[in-house]
């Protein structure tokens, strides 16, 4: 069996790839592991400056495994959330490399690096609404605080798609490049910051979470008690189904 995440070392940089193309890069409970051990090398090797996150194939992320939910198995590490890391992430600076689809705990996972390179055909959306969940892994905590509320609300409460170009423009991105281009683009994007102070380029990552640690103080801690509720209930177990069914969902809660 291929090893579900990829580290490459490429000079001062760590490459991490996510290695599940056979279902779109889903996260489940074995490549949420091997993320966290993988962050804790970036962060505890003096020579690594920068991380960048990708995913195999032609799809960066499709967010939660839900077949291995249907069984029991999240994707979540405790004490550092979604992925291994989108509740704790690392003290050095980390990138996502974004082709194809970023959807769900795909996008909740790119939002919690600290930039973001995408192919211009890219597409990201939170579509756990339509599948009776909500999205606990971030998402609903980021978005507010990146972009515009109504924004935001739109977002989160319609699941719609957005292109990358959109992404962008609502600052969600910081660069988009031809399609296949991402990861040569965010190793550019990291060579320019690996190339400054590293001492420096730390501590300017930990004051800039520590100014949005005010907004976000709390945040997590509350949400749990929603997230669990939800994902107790008839309709995740539904949602989780039909989409393993390929149908539509029949909601039973009012």
């Amino acid at each position: 069996m291929a090893d579900s995440l990829l580290v490459d070392r490429r000079a001062n940089v760590l490459v991490m790839t996510i290695n599940r193309p056979e279902v779109r890069n889903a996260l489940d409970d074995e490549v949420s592991v091997r993320i966290a051990a993988a962050m804790d090398e970036l962060d505890s090797d003096p020579e690594l400056r920068v991380g960048v996150l990708v995913g195999a194939g032609r799809v960066f992320s499709s967010g939660m495994d839900l077949k291995a939910f249907g069984e029991g198995r999240v994707p979540v590490v405790v004490g550092r959330g979604l992925a291994g890391f989108a509740e704790r992430p690392p003290e050095k600076p980390l990138i996502a490399a974004i082709e194809g689809y970023a959807v769900a705990g795909g996008w909740e996972v790119a939002m919690a690096c600290d930039l973001g390179v995408a192919g211009r055909d890219a597409r990201f959306g939170l579509p756990e609404v339509k599948r009776g969940l909500i999205a606990s892994g971030g998402g609903l905590i980021h978005l507010p605080r990146r972009i515009p509320y109504a924004q935001a609300a739109e977002l989160a409460l319609t699941g719609a798609l957005i292109e990358a170009p959109r992404a962008l423009e609502l600052g969600l991105l910081n660069r988009v490049v031809e399609p296949g281009g991402a990861l040569a683009a965010a190793l550019e994007l990291a060579e320019e910051i690996a190339a400054n102070a590293p001492l420096a380029t730390a501590a300017s990552k930990k004051v800039l979470k520590f100014a949005a640690k005010e907004f976000e103080a709390g945040a997590w801690d509350r949400q749990v008690a929603v997230r669990d509720e939800i994902s107790a209930s008839e309709d995740a177990k539904e949602g989780a189904l039909a989409f393993v069914e390929k149908r539509e969902p029949v909601w039973r809660a009012l």
